[in-house]
């Protein structure tokens, strides 16, 4: 477990946010391969359900143990900035404490609180949920406490067991609970029987989300033992006199978390208010059938809204290794070292988020074929718009995920609170008027979400800018990439269709259309002087990328 000094380390949050990404990448492919398997044995109907109850979930998590985390990373990475060590393990242990008391308060209100945010067909699912949040408060609190020694390494393999964990209990729990529940895996031909179904599919797959995190909560636990001995050799060797009693570190981290929560859970609100919306209050003023809305829902959420979120992996484990890196050199003093990771930062976030937005606008309806091989054509098509439509979204939450994180570890913890407001007031009317006064039906969703990010990004951003008074590059952050992934996509749209006229299968066409796609854009980004050599070996594994590009004559 390294520990190093506040304005070390050059670029090296890049390699842990690449570290990172990389186990949140690799988690969400998981997540992904294991979705089209669930879907055939649950169908649409039964992940409307889970994706209605997971909502509401994720917000009950956000609210108790979501951002601990990158709460805990930061205010133990400021005292191991002063190598306080003494104190940084009062704190983890406080932590520990703090989220024993609010898991348990969350997990019992969301149990037994059920039946006030979703249908009653979906009250069970989000009762198996209920347990999770407790579990996963001491997750985060383990995690947040490595991520402070800016090793992100036991963060990525926990990530990775847990989504195993989830993937396999999920499908094998589902299908078993079908078979106990409805004595076949035939889908009856009854709406009160395909709900009966559904929700015994949807607890299933609920229950594996709970032994993912238990899995990952016993790794970290194993990790945080194997460490135990060097822990407490450095904490006997601090000499620091001062030493902070528990009520004042209880105080503080309260004080530093309820920000943190607040933004995160009104950062992740929008989720949770389109849900409401669309499954609820607009059937219910239209007159349409609950169970075709859920699973309109299931497509939208469970499969477009997934693959657009796989990109964002790279932002989310960027803004967790920004925080601690940022807090400490703000406590050491250092704005202008501030400055410098946070453009870096940007860039390489846009150097990996506007290809893959690019990707998904060119090539939606093949990576949802691929990804989800059972879905019917119908919903095919849906699916492949909505992504289409929610493709410009990954820029604006891969930007504003950052800077919102940024902006948390410079202290401004109110900034991103106010923007998320904002940017949902605006979404939510967006929705309203599109959805009851056109007939845009789901795609006034997905437009909202795209709205909300855009607003989100554009204030995280001009937030950041006043706080440091930093201004990043344009020309190599942005518009380079742009013109290259576009040239990217135009290679891959080219590729698939020739791919498909001679093979026929859309799965078989849009893996070469990728892998393709992806070694134009790294030529053209090159040949654009969109990255220098330096850029390139900062990179994970970046010195293979400039072998790569030197036998290619595309460095110098």
């Amino acid at each position: 477990m390294a520990d190093r000094k506040g304005g070390g380390g050059g670029n090296n949050f890049i390699v842990q946010a690449g570290i990172l990404a990389a186990a949140g990448i690799i988690s969400r492919i998981i997540g992904l391969l294991y979705r089209g398997p669930l879907d055939s044995v649950i169908g649409e109907v039964g992940l409307g359900y889970y994706q209605s109850a997971y909502n509401y979930y994720t917000i009950i998590l956000l609210v108790s143990s979501y951002s601990i985390p990158s709460a805990i990373s930061k205010v133990i990475a400021q005292k191991l900035a002063v190598r306080e060590y003494r104190n940084a393990h009062r704190i983890f242990l406080c932590a520990l404490g703090y989220v024993l008391v609010v898991g348990t308060a969350a997990s019992l209100f969301l149990f037994f609180g059920a039946g006030l945010f979703v249908e009653d067909a979906a009250v069970p699912v989000l009762r198996v949920f209920a347990p999770t949040i407790f579990v996963y408060g001491i997750l985060g609190v383990l995690r947040g406490y490595f991520q402070a020694h800016r090793s992100m390494v036991q963060t990525s393999v926990s990530q990775i067991l847990e989504q195993i964990a989830n993937a396999a209990v999920s499908i094998g729990a589902a299908y078993l609970l079908i078979r106990l529940t409805m004595g076949s895996m035939e889908v009856p031909s009854d709406a009160a029987g395909v709900v009966k179904r559904a929700v015994a599919g949807a607890i299933g797959s609920a229950a594996g989300t709970g032994v993912g995190v238990l899995a990952a909560l016993l790794f970290m636990l194993g990790v945080y033992r194997l460490n135990r001995g060097m822990i407490c050799g450095r904490i006997e060797r601090d000499r620091h006199r001062k030493v902070d009693s528990y009520g004042s570190i209880l105080r503080m981290i309260t004080a530093v978390v309820t920000p943190f929560i607040l933004s995160t859970a009104v950062y992740n609100l929008s989720g949770s208010v389109n849900n409401k919306i669309y499954t609820d209050i607009y059937p219910a003023m239209r007159g349409l059938d609950r169970v075709e809305i859920a699973s309109r829902w299931g497509i939208f959420s469970g499969k477009a809204l997934t693959i657009s979120n796989i990109p964002i992996a790279f932002a989310s484990a960027m803004a967790s290794a920004m925080i601690p890196s940022v807090a400490q050199l703000i406590a050491a003093g250092d704005t202008q070292g501030a400055r410098e990771k946070i453009g870096v930062a940007v860039k390489t976030t846009m150097l990996l988020s506007i290809p893959c937005a690019m990707g998904l606008l060119v090539l939606a309806k093949p990576v949802t074929k691929l990804l989800f091989p059972s879905t019917p054509a119908e919903s095919l098509e849906m699916a492949g718009v909505l992504l289409m439509t929610l493709a410009l979204s990954v820029v604006f939450y891969a930007l504003s995920t950052l800077n919102s994180s940024i902006l948390q570890g410079l202290g401004k913890v109110n900034t991103p609170i106010v923007n998320a407001g904002l940017a949902l007031f605006l979404q939510t009317a967006a929705a309203c008027v599109l959805l009851f006064y056109t007939e845009l039906d789901l795609y006034s969703i997905a437009i909202a979400n795209t709205l909300y990010s855009g607003i989100m990004c554009v204030l995280n951003q001009w937030a950041v800018r006043r706080a440091v008074g930093y201004r990043q590059e344009i020309l190599r952050t942005f518009l380079i990439p742009l013109a290259a992934s576009a040239g990217m996509g135009a290679a891959a749209w080219g590729v698939y269709q020739g791919v498909l006229f001679a093979a026929g299968s859309m799965q078989i066409a849009v893996i070469p259309a990728v892998l393709l796609g992806a070694c134009v854009y790294f030529v053209l980004l090159l040949l654009l002087r969109g990255v220098t050599e330096t850029e390139l070996r900062g990179m994970p594994k970046g010195y293979l990328f400039v072998k790569l590009a030197k036998k290619c004559r595309l460095l110098r």
